[in-house]
């Protein structure tokens, strides 16, 4: 309607103007005509209207070279995308110049200078592309193999490591400075791999929230990064945490509002069973774990907007809100309705295009008036169907659309068989700008 309303409103003018004497009309019509023309032709520096936004999500290992990063700017401007989301802490680790992390291994044979992120805005920025920093927040080390460098934070700060349930007991007695600490959690982690994708880090950890908050405030005070996007901002599974850190927090907390008979009474039985209290109040060790994630994206939210107030602040959340808060502490509803967010990416990573639909009317409802990008899983179904869920979320009046990922749509595989994903999403898009009222 917006983009009617402006070429009825250049009509006008044109009409007007011919009713005006000939020696007065060239001039000021074109004067007033070019604004208006550059208006439909640049859609988003136009108050009051703005553009789909068409956003990849890019994993860190594109970020492993120059070349790497100029064919993805490339790729992505050629087919009609808007925004890239570039994986730049993956697990502990930097694609950056960090201050707080060491290096990146894939990095290793890279020069000392090559900084992929400072690359990639310089790339992208100069093609019109808009680039958000993506974060991993509590995953830091990956199953099979862990970090080969001394100085990260699992073996610097071992205490901060995420504790499963099956071995709190134990690990609650033991110092984390024991070589046996980690490799327990580790083992176990192996053990259970179906449910975990890596070692996470306790998000009830005080020095833990301080040292995610330091690397988010590195990133916006350094880089002219157009967003910063959460990722991993939830705990594993409802086994986790329950490290000597998170349990006596807990119990501090809860104490407050004990009567005095039980509180003499648990403190008793905490001498043998370190878990009592979380057991004993699971609802409420449960609402203590949601407030740990809610408390540090409240945090990073607050400071990066007094440094960069311009920054979009987005987050990658589990697309079915009752599992992500239950499940996974993960109470992006309330971020939303708080003001925490500027933009949510469900990640409803199904086939079907009807569950689809459903996952992401459910996120528009509850996002708040704030921003929704469908995130649709482009590695695990065709562009074909990936376009099914482009059209849902322009039919839903989604503000945009992002894919997982880039990486994928990039390589062949019985989803992708050219490998030219992106080129077919673009020829069936058609490339045409959408104008959304706002």
């Amino acid at each position: 309607m917006k983009r009617v309303s402006i070429i009825i409103f250049c009509y006008l003018l044109l009409f007007l103007s011919a009713l005006l004497p000939t020696q007065q009309t060239a001039a000021p019509s074109q004067t007033l005509l070019l604004p208006l023309a550059n208006m439909l032709a640049n859609p988003s520096s136009t108050p009051g209207v703005r553009t789909e936004t068409r956003a990849l999500w890019v994993v860190r290992y594109t970020l492993s070279s120059p070349e790497a990063v100029k064919e993805l700017v490339r790729r992505a401007k050629g087919n009609g995308f808007t925004d890239l989301v570039v994986q730049v802490r993956g697990r502990g680790d930097a694609y950056y110049a960090s201050r707080l992390e060491p290096r990146a291994e894939v990095l290793a044979n890279q020069p000392a200078d090559f900084d992929p992120l400072a690359l990639t805005i310089d790339e992208a920025h100069r093609v019109g592309l808009r680039v958000h920093a993506w974060i991993n927040i509590y995953i830091v080390a990956n199953i099979e193999i862990l970090p080969r460098s001394g100085d990260h934070l699992i073996y610097k700060h071992p205490e901060w490591v995420g504790v499963p349930r099956g071995l709190a007991g134990e690990l609650y007695y033991l110092d984390p400075e024991s070589p046996d600490y980690l490799k327990r959690v580790a083992d176990y982690t192996r053990a259970n791999r179906n449910d975990l994708e890596g070692i996470f880090v306790s998000p009830a950890h005080p020095e833990v929230k301080e040292n995610i908050f330091s690397i988010w405030m590195d990133v916006a005070q350094k880089y002219e990064v157009d967003g910063l996007h959460f990722d991993y901002v939830r705990y594993p599974n409802p086994q986790f945490d329950y490290s000597r850190t998170s349990l006596d927090r807990f119990r501090a907390e809860i104490e407050k509002n004990l009567n005095a008979g039980t509180r003499e009474f648990l403190a008793t039985q905490a001498g043998s069973d370190p878990l009592i209290y979380a057991t004993t109040y699971p609802d409420r060790y449960a609402q203590f774990q949601r407030n740990q994630v809610t408390d540090l994206v409240a945090q990073i939210y607050r400071g990066v907007k007094r440094v960069k107030p311009h920054v979009v602040i987005s987050a990658a959340v589990f697309a079915n809100d009752e599992v992500a808060a239950k499940s996974r502490f993960q109470d992006w509803k309330l971020w939303l309705k708080r003001g925490w967010l500027d933009v949510v990416c469900p990640m409803a990573y199904t086939t079907d295009t009807d569950l689809f639909r459903k996952q992401l009317l459910s996120a528009i409802n509850n996002s708040s008036g704030k921003q929704v990008w469908g995130g649709i899983s482009a590695f695990k179904q065709t562009a074909d169907s990936s376009l099914e869920k482009i059209k849902v979320t322009r039919d839903l009046g989604a503000d945009g659309f992002i894919l997982f990922s880039y990486d994928s749509s990039i390589k062949v595989s019985a989803h992708n068989p050219q490998g030219n994903y992106l080129e077919r999403v673009r020829e069936a898009l058609r490339i045409g700008t959408r104008v959304m009222a706002q």
